[in-house]
């Protein structure tokens, strides 16, 4: 359960934040994770936090997939963190390779 709960909480990190940044636009996108890394550095025993710091790369991708309606993918650093026992320490880290294409209606 440890490396599945924090292997979905990556994913919805870096899911979560280019839908929101498509739908801000006032576009559709389809979203995948085509490859996955993860490193597990220590057990979090608390609450965790999955913060993705790429927006602007995420961004960047969005413009690619609006100009030229094609797919791009780029890989994207969730780092999970247990701020009340270990402050900004990560707890894992991971390398989400995410695909986004223009969702054309």
């Amino acid at each position: 359960m440890y490396f599945g709960t924090l292997a979905v909480g990556a994913d919805v990190a870096g899911g979560f934040m280019a839908m929101s940044k498509a739908e801000a636009r006032g576009k559709r996108i389809s979203l995948a994770f085509k490859a996955v890394t993860g490193e597990f550095l220590k057990r979090p025993e608390a609450d965790v936090i999955f913060t993705c710091n790429d927006g602007k790369l995420i961004d960047k991708m969005l413009d690619e997939t609006l100009a030229t309606g094609e797919r791009v993918n780029q890989p994207v650093r969730i780092t999970a963190t247990c701020p009340s026992l270990h402050g900004d320490e990560p707890m894992a880290v991971f390398d989400l390779t995410l695909s986004v294409k223009v969702a054309r209606t």
